[in-house]
């Protein structure tokens, strides 16, 4: 693109001066020289040339900032130019106004400061980038300041005239904000090569490309920024994003640090911490374990083990001296009991020794353990080693690592590209199987322990990643207190953060170690998803919850998920010294959620279909489809002679979904048991008790895609007026109408007259305004979807170019 020499970009000739100024309207054009073919691509020098000094010009007026369209140059045109309509290598209409201005004469409306939180630097920052809006193919954009602290990376710009404004924001965390622990991958863009940008720079790019986990992608470019700026944003981004880090150096500390002491007395009344003694007796006494179980206080001040919480529960017969004895392993620390008795509980496996000495001793010590837990004929015990019957981390980093790839989309284009085989390719990437395989364990654990009333030891070689998820999953179908928002994060203080799960290695915050990174957190919230779209009415939060949920994992200011035992926080907290005196760090705990969203936006974290009291419902309920779904061919096919999970469940997977690619499903070699298919069967005959046992319904079709999480950032995948926001509006209509008239009864039996407006939803009034994909993505962007199919649509993109040009640019003469 630097290569050629661009023509100015001309304005309309039915714009004067002023309104081209006053609509962003126009356009640049970066000069540059004919590159020798046998020239070094990487000498650096000489891919930066400075614009020639234009000729005078008034000054823009106040509140000019760079047209959309003034971005430099289409991702694919062979010119560095952008019409207010032309394409890329579009000859120019004959002007009646030419406009000379270079872009560093065109100032945004006002500086804008950046908003730094307690503790956050500013380390670099850089003029004149171009924000692209990749939607449609082409690279519109906006123009603003790039800046990155020791927290986030951030656009400032001013961008009121293409959006709206947010209804759901977060006040830590803008629209253009990336933190460093969400930062992905990291490009650049040297002459239409994407290169990876890591460790010491060679040469600069003139566009940066930014892949968040949480799948946005940004495109900045910086074509128009100063090479000294360039140099410094570019090299201070790759830095603080992709080198690894010390764990001091997490902005965690500074925040903490520098933040005020936060009250979280009420915070800890409500959501159940399981830092005491007494939080884990009362939930004991809740699920009437007390019989059996007996909480422990061996390991307060870690002495016997650093991966074991402070507290625990352990059965009645296990002493102190069997948990000194291998510092915690091979002892069965409780997790739950059932409603009949029977027990969840889970096991560190003890390290693995070739000697037999030493190995005949640990059988020895945990055919002691097992019969705690196992008496027969009074009670049975069900051992269930999860590392051969569940797919091991690396297989679920993989699977998720080829399954993100289809939603980290860089424009309109790739997106339809990509349409007709989308679902051959999520097929290829092996997740949704994951996710049933894992919602298939959990079923069998829940047989075993309701109809078959026995205990099932889950065991890990740490008991802190796959049996995180399966206890966890377990216990909210099972226990309708662990559907509601205070028991769900209650659940997860239990399991999770008191289970002590590698919430830095799995995550990779340090970016230390790939080899740790293991999507665990997000890999179960997919499958609370599952359980949540399948039975909405028994859940008190929404997949909103479970949404910003996930992108809390990557926001360092809470220390929730960003440990990887509770005493690596506690040593952490004072200093690294468990006996340290002084003041501690003032940690903040996400269940905060005031800290992130205003009450008006936190009332969309609530379910308002939710069924607080007892109540049946049909166990086939309507949903809506995903538009990604309308793009497949619906002829039915014959089944093939194979047997699949359940005998009913072919059928219905042949009326649904299409094509031989979808057979692995059918054919699949993990099929549940007979006494579980037996159980899953039953019960799915029965109306469904929303506050009773819940099961997954695992045919093909019922596995779906969390479509808000990952496909939120792309308009093309919205639907209009359509999904569960639709019909969550007309609730929240009508509940906000009985309670306005009963606000009027009351008022007229006391006789008490009040002009006070009841509160307003947190929805739009029309519902036909919002999105299937609300409140992340409004409806302000979309693209056209091409009538013709997308390998036609490219194959004629060229002559489309033609026919566009021939009919644009006719010279009418003066006719």
């Amino acid at each position: 693109m630097r290569g050629e020499k661009a023509p100015n970009i001309l304005v309309s000739r039915d714009q004067t001066a002023a309104t081209a100024l006053e609509m962003g309207g126009i356009n640049y054009a970066k000069p540059g020289r004919a590159v020798p073919a046998d020239e070094e691509a990487d000498d650096a020098e000489s891919s930066w040339e400075e614009l020639p000094t234009p000729p005078q010009s008034p000054p823009p007026p106040a509140g000019t900032g760079l047209s959309p369209d003034s971005a430099a140059g289409s991702s694919r045109g062979g010119r560095a130019m952008l019409g207010a309509g032309g394409g890329a290598g579009a000859k120019g209409a004959k002007p009646s106004f030419v406009s000379y201005l270079g872009p560093q004469e065109v100032h945004t409306r006002e500086t804008i400061n950046p908003h730094l939180l307690p503790g956050e630097l500013l380390l670099c920052e850089a003029n004149m980038v171009l924000k692209y809006i990749q939607d449609d193919g082409s690279s519109r954009g906006t123009c603003g300041k790039l800046i990155c602290t020791n927290f986030k990376i951030s656009f400032l710009g001013d961008e009121s005239a293409l959006d709206d404004e947010p209804q759901f924001k977060n006040k830590i965390i803008g629209e253009n904000d990336i933190t460093l622990q969400c930062v992905d991958q990291l490009y650049g863009v040297y002459d239409e090569k994407k290169k990876s940008l890591y460790g010491q720079l060679r040469k600069y790019p003139e566009k940066i490309i930014i892949y968040c986990k949480d799948l946005r992608v940004f495109h900045f470019c910086l074509r128009y920024t100063k090479e000294e700026e360039v140099k410094r944003i570019v090299s201070g981004i790759a830095h603080q994003a992709q080198t690894p880090k010390l764990f001091k150096r997490l902005f965690l500390f500074s925040y903490a640090t520098t933040v005020p002491a936060q009250n979280n007395t009420e915070l800890k009344n409500q959501t159940v911490m399981f830092d005491s003694v007494k939080d884990w007796r009362q939930e004991l006494e809740r699920t009437k374990g007390n019989l059996k179980f007996k909480a422990m206080s061996v390991n307060e001040g870690y002495k016997v083990s650093k991966k074991l919480p402070p507290y625990f529960v352990v059965p009645m017969t296990v002493s102190e001296e069997s948990i000194l004895r291998y510092q915690g392993r091979g002892i069965p620390i409780w997790c739950w009991s059932c409603h009949n008795g029977a027990a969840l509980l889970k096991m560190s496996a003890l390290p693995k020794e070739q000697d037999d000495s030493t190995s005949q001793m640990y059988k020895t010590f945990l055919d002691g353990m097992y019969k705690s837990i196992d008496k027969p004929p009074y009670e049975a015990m069900k051992a269930d080693d999860l590392s051969s019957s569940l797919p091991p981390l690396q297989e679920i980093q993989i699977a998720y690592t080829r399954f993100k790839q289809l939603f980290l989309v860089d424009n309109s284009a790739d997106f339809w590209d990509t349409d007709v085989k989308w679902f051959s390719l999520l097929e290829s990437t092996n997740w949704l199987e994951t996710v049933r395989r894992c919602l298939r364990k959990a079923v069998e654990v829940t047989e075993s322990l309701e109809a078959q009333n026995i205990n099932v030891l889950l065991i890990e070689e740490n008991a802190s990643d796959l049996c995180c998820v399966i206890s966890s999953l377990v216990q909210v179908m099972m226990d309708s207190y662990y559907r509601t928002k205070l028991g769900f994060q209650s659940l997860l203080q239990k399991e999770w953060i008191m289970g002590g799960h590698a919430f830095l290695d799995r995550c990779n915050h340090l970016r230390q170690s790939d080899k740790e990174e293991a999507p665990v957190f997000l890999f179960f919230l997919d499958c609370v998803w599952q359980l949540l779209q399948q039975y909405p009415q028994a859940f008190e939060f929404t997949e909103t919850y479970l949404t910003v949920l996930s992108d809390s994992l990557y926001i360092p200011i809470f220390s929730t998920f960003f440990f990887n035992s509770p005493h690596h926080k506690d040593t952490t907290t004072y200093g690294g010294n468990l006996e340290a005196q002084g003041s501690p760090l003032n940690y903040l705990s996400v269940w905060d959620w005031s800290v992130q969203f205003e009450s008006e936006a936190q009332a969309l974290l609530n379910n308002p279909l939710y069924a607080e009291k007892l109540k049946l419902s049909q166990r086939k309920t309507s949903r809506f489809k995903h538009q990604r779904q309308l793009s497949l061919p619906l002829t039915q096919t014959k089944p093939p002679p194979k047997r699949g999970f359940f005998k009913e469940e072919t059928d219905q997977l042949i009326k649904n979904i299409l094509g031989k690619r979808i057979s692995k499903l059918i054919t699949s070699s993990d099929e549940l048991q007979s006494n579980s298919r037996e159980f899953y069967d039953s019960w799915h005959c029965k109306p469904v008790d929303l506050h009773g046992l819940l099961l997954p319904r695992l045919e093909g079709p019922e596995i779906k895609v969390w479509a808000q999480r990952y496909l939120r950032w792309i308009p093309e995948a919205q639907l209009p007026g359509g999904g569960t926001v639709a019909t969550a509006t007309k609730v929240l209509d009508v509940m906000e109408d009985v309670q306005s008239l009963q606000k009027k009864v009351d008022e007229r039996q006391s006789q008490i007259v009040s002009e006070e407006n009841t509160e307003a939803s947190p929805f739009v009034r029309n519902p036909a305004r919002l999105s299937s994909l609300f409140p992340f993505a409004l409806l302000q962007r979309h693209s056209f979807k091409p009538v013709l199919p997308t390998s036609t649509w490219k194959d004629l993109e060229g002559e489309a170019d033609l026919a566009r040009r021939d009919d644009e640019f006719v010279d009418l003469g003066d006719v």
